[in-house]
């Protein structure tokens, strides 16, 4: 496990394998932009897909709320479908690299957990011309 503290990951159902597939291959590079971005910053699901970024039409994030609209009020479908990002999420950054992880007013976040870059790793200066 790459999660510290270690802790349940839950499976998500009434999705493909596909679409998981998906889904979490689209969480695993905005999880990369924000560490790559802003690394020592703590990051939730919300941080990612929530607020301007709240329209998942057009991403594999989508069918996450279609499985729940059909059957539920229009708020508890976006709340539902949230949490199962949520689980997507924690699977991913438990497949990859390592992360600490809190749980803050309901919320779980996560913060990278960088290998330390020795001198000789980082790359050398250059020179704009």
């Amino acid at each position: 496990m790459t999660l510290a503290p270690t802790s349940e990951i839950r499976n998500v159902t009434r999705i493909s394998d596909q679409e998981n597939q998906r889904i979490r291959d689209f969480l695993q590079g905005a999880v990369y932009c924000w560490c790559k971005n802003r690394n020592d910053e703590w990051f939730a699901l919300r941080d990612l897909m929530g607020g301007p970024n709240f329209d998942w039409s057009a991403t594999p994030m989508i069918v996450l709320y279609e499985k729940l609209n059909g059957g539920k009020p229009q708020d508890q479908a976006i709340a539902d479908a949230a949490k199962d990002g949520g689980w997507l999420l924690k699977r991913v950054n438990d497949d990859d690299r390592a992360f600490e992880t809190i749980v803050e007013e309901l919320t779980r976040k996560y913060r990278w957990l960088q290998p330390p870059v020795s001198p000789t790793e980082q790359e050398p200066l250059r020179e704009i011309s």
